[in-house]
């Protein structure tokens, strides 16, 4: 962190600029404050001459699209995205052509800092450091996408736990440069595919992951042996050296550093072999080294007493308030004063940021006559350059002459700083990278353009993707660094990162290629109810039709208008697609949607007038069960002679039906208490046995008095299977009236307690056994499938546990961010794949042992008024098909 220089801008939009951060390649960071507010964000700046490019401005909002699509977890939400930056305080707007993205000030270090202060990580702290970044990249890989955003730089230690800061080439260069019109980046990394020439695919971003991993357990990384110039032969011919690392994480980071791509764990078998409840579970109760945790809070506080530099505070916006350089400062320094207290800080070249001298306070002198402000007396001396990042000596030469500047003054390391002794160079030494020209570059090879930025031309990539030796950022690899050129001025404009409509499945995690897609038309009104028929049909309904779509193809075969609003699409023999509808029962043809049958319901339930059909409870072959309800006028009583009469009553009479959809016949009803207004209950099918129903009332259709009655404990109700009449109404332990709730046919019941699944005998309410599911983890409603019942929870995991005794078999985390339902789950059926839907993405698993096979986001999906959606995904099965629906967009996936 470093004072402003001079021609540092002051205001981005609606921010305050207070100092400079940190510092890349492609853009400067720095510390801000909302007007009006008094929290601190973060602006990533463009850096003005890169701006210019157009292939720069698309690639730099390319990414910070990706980075909006990511918010969440240990992705920090952007708050702003802008194109433009305007002069709040009164003045013109100054270069109109930059760009910029705010998001809110996390108290961090980065890795290269942290292993630069305190040497390597324990093995824990890296378990964690590693699953929180695999999360991250098992969300990018679902889309199709691949990172290339990992770097010692871009990879955060917070309180809580990592974060990720760059989502591209961009965010992670090492070096970047536009020279006519084209942009190119030097990566601070190199894989073997890419040192062969080949393209850089998800596998990549592991390989990565693998040398960060290393980084972080050791302080060196796995290629250091040997001169620069042979590290591409090296990443992609030498075995790493891991003796260093500890034994539990080595097997898993060899893995990932394999040379054949195909070889290497998903992004997602990482992060469960990592930290099996996931990152944020196993960083519960702090995970930094108590020196990190220092040296985070101290950057906390000398953030949060930074004040608005006195040129903008007193309003000055002419040049006779401009900073002065004093004469007692360095020659080429900016000096901004507050009271008594001068702060000189040198403008250092591009690349090259300035840290503050460790422990310093306003008016304390130091190096001199520098002073800094902003440091908290009596904290720690924990202050260390914020980026290692060095710039190369060609693009130093090509910068503008106001950034020809003498070299930042050094920042002395922390007090007793860590002493590399594993063997190798120590890529985090005070100057951590080498600011001489790079070494000799080793051979050309041609490296296709990485995604989701458009392919080049064959002669372009020829000529300009380079693979070069030299100073690798915060020391990845000690003289590795790939090239790529990201587009020249008449580059195409590229489109949001999605996948590639025929990628083949080639990638382990990544989800299979949608045997189709289907997007309901913007004109049409949007779909109220989904459901399968025969394995054939995709049915959709809405307020004004329901949709025939081939479940082979896609295509959409049939509207019917008297079907709208409709619900459940259930098979009524082998022939007909029945419909209920909100005042006849439909049997519609499925083959063009044609009405074969129609039957209303004033003329099939006698005695019920203007009966309302509640939603389908369930369905078990050809009969169905249901609820509904009518109001009747209850007539006042005759008064008493001399009495006023009384009034009419509108009573609500409510009704639980069975209804044969093949033979058109009601089967029974039963009376049964009205729901709150207007009055029919909705019943959740809990089980379906050999002799009764077992079923519970949604908690949003009790009344007030049924509410009080039950005291927080929800009612399952059981049904004759024959005659419809009720056996007996229980509440199991503290199961609450909207907890997850399912009984099998064995006669037990599973219910949500608290942060426990419980089981009980169904018949007697009797305890059989609990699962602690810890804090937070509420669950959802479960899945039985044969002996196992596969279990959700709010902490976003899923799992696996014996039916008869409670055993946890397996538990994986779904990678989304906490917060929110638990994932709804369901089953293949045959019963070996479960899926798990929740608002971020589908994620698939083995259900055996809770592999995870594959997960899928729709990123960029938007609807037709170009907003981003984001309702919440859900799934249909069918054989070996999986529909995935998300608002008005279907993927049909194969399982199995």
């Amino acid at each position: 962190m470093e004072a402003l220089r001079q021609d540092d801008p002051r205001h981005f939009g609606r921010y305050t600029v207070l100092a400079r951060f940190r510092e890349g390649a492609a853009a400067v960071q720095y510390l801000a404050r909302e007007t009006g507010a008094d929290e601190r964000a973060v602006i990533t700046a463009a850096r003005p001459a890169l701006a210019e490019v157009p292939a720069f401005r698309r690639r730099f909002q390319s990414e910070a699209r990706t980075a909006e699509r990511l918010a969440g977890g240990w992705v920090t939400p952007p708050l702003d995205v802008r194109g433009t930056r305007d002069d709040d305080a009164g003045g013109a707007a100054e270069e109109p052509d930059s760009l910029w993205t705010a998001t809110g000030y996390v108290p961090a270090l980065t890795l290269s800092e942290a292993i630069g202060l305190a040497g390597p990580l324990p093995e824990r702290a890296v378990r964690i450091l590693g699953a929180g970044i695999a999360e991250i990249l098992s969300r990018v890989h679902a889309g199709g996408a691949v990172l290339q955003g990992l770097a010692p730089g871009t990879v955060l230690l917070a309180e809580d736990g990592p974060r990720l800061t760059a989502f591209g080439p961009l965010g992670a260069a090492a070096s970047a440069e536009a020279r006519g019109g084209q942009l190119s980046v030097r990566l601070g990394y190199l894989t073997p595919e890419q040192a062969e020439g080949r393209e850089a695919g998800a596998p990549s971003d592991l390989f990565v992951l693998g040398l960060l991993l290393a980084y972080a357990a050791t302080g060196t990384t796995p290629f250091t042996d040997g001169p620069p110039e042979e590290a591409a032969d090296r990443i992609a011919h030498a075995e790493p050296e891991l003796g260093a690392v500890p034994e539990g994480l080595r097997e898993l980071i060899a893995g990932c550093l394999a040379k054949d791509p195909d070889q290497r764990p998903s992004a997602g078998s990482v992060a469960a072999e990592l930290a099996l409840e996931g990152a944020a579970g196993l960083a519960r109760g702090g995970w930094l080294p108590e020196r990190l945790s220092a040296a985070v809070a101290d950057q906390e506080a000398r953030v949060r007493a930074l004040e608005t530099p006195v040129e903008e505070a007193d309003g000055a916006d002419g040049p006779e308030d401009a900073p002065v350089v004093t004469a007692d400062g360095p020659e080429d320094a900016v000096v901004v004063a507050r009271g008594a207290d001068v702060v000189a800080v040198p403008a250092a070249p591009s690349g090259v940021v300035a840290g503050a001298p460790s422990g310093a306070v306003a008016g304390q002198e130091d190096r001199g006559t520098t002073r800094f402000l902003g440091t908290v007396s009596g904290a720690p001396r924990t202050d260390h350059p914020t980026t290692q990042l060095a710039v190369p000596r060609e693009l130093t030469a090509a910068a503008p002459a106001a950034a020809q500047t003498p070299p930042a003054l050094p920042a002395p390391s922390p007090a007793a700083p860590y002493q590399h002794h594993r063997g190798g160079p120590a890529p985090y030494a005070a100057a951590a990278l080498p600011g001489a020209a790079a070494p000799a570059a080793t051979p050309m090879v041609s490296l296709p353009l990485p995604p989701p930025a458009p392919a080049p031309d064959p002669t372009a990539s020829r000529r300009a993707l380079l693979i070069t030796a030299g100073a690798a950022a915060a020391g990845l690899i000690v003289g590795g660094g790939a090239v790529a050129v990201l587009g020249s001025d008449d580059s195409p404009s590229t489109g949001d990162d999605k996948p590639a409509p025929d990628r083949p499945r080639t990638l382990p995690g990544q989800a299979p290629e949608p045997r189709w897609t289907y997007a309901h038309p913007a004109s049409e009104s949007t779909p109220l109810t989904t459901a399968l028929w025969q394995d054939k049909l995709l049915v959709l309904t809405s307020e004004s039709q329901a949709t025939g779509v081939d479940l082979r193809t896609g295509k959409r075969l049939w509207q019917r208008a008297d079907a709208a609003k409709g619900q459940a699409a259930l098979a009524a023999g082998e022939n007909l697609c029945f419909v209920a509808s909100p005042t006849e029962f439909l049997w519609l043809s499925p083959e063009d949607g044609a009405v074969e049958h129609r039957v209303r319901y004033v003329d099939q339930f006698t005695g019920l007038p203007a009966l309302t059909v509640g939603r389908i409870t369930g369905q078990s072959g050809s009969v169905i069960w249901f609820t509904g309800s009518h109001t009747v006028t209850v007539k006042a009583p005759k008064p008493k002679k001399g009495k006023k009469p009384g009034k009419d009553k509108q009573v609500v009479q409510a009704y639980f039906f069975a209804y044969d959809i093949v033979r058109r016949k009601e089967l029974w009803r039963t009376a049964v208490p009205a729901g709150r207004a207007p009055g029919t209950p909705s019943y959740q099918l809990v089980a379906e046995r050999s002799a009764d129903l077992l079923v519970r009332q949604d908690a949003a259709t009790l009344t007030p008095a049924d509410v009080r009655t039950a005291k927080g404990k929800g009612t399952i109700r059981s049904f004759d299977q024959k005659t419809g009449k009720l056996l007996w109404a229980k509440q199991y332990g503290a199961v609450a009236p909207g907890a997850g709730v399912l009984g099998d046919e064995d006669g037990r019941l599973y219910g949500a307690v608290g942060t426990n699944l419980q089981a009980f005998e169904a018949d007697t309410a009797k305890p059989v056994w609990v699962l602690n599911g810890g804090t937070g983890s509420v669950y959802g409603t479960p899945v039985v499938a044969g002996p196992l019942l596969h279990t959700t929870n709010r902490s976003q995991e899923v799992g696996a546990v014996q039916r008869e005794t409670g055993r946890l078999v397996w538990r994986r985390s779904t990678e989304v961010p906490l917060g929110g339902n638990a994932p709804a789950i369901t089953l293949s059926a045959s019963e070996k794949t479960l899926i798990a839907a929740d608002a971020s993405q589908v994620t698939v698993f083995s259900a055996a042992d809770g592999r995870r096979l594959w997960k899928f986001q729709d990123i960029g999906a938007q609807d037709p008024k170009g907003a981003t959606v984001t309702a919440p995904y859900r799934t249909l099965t069918a054989k070996k098909t999986v529909v995935v629906q998300r608002d008005r967009t279907f993927y049909s996936f194969p399982v199995e």
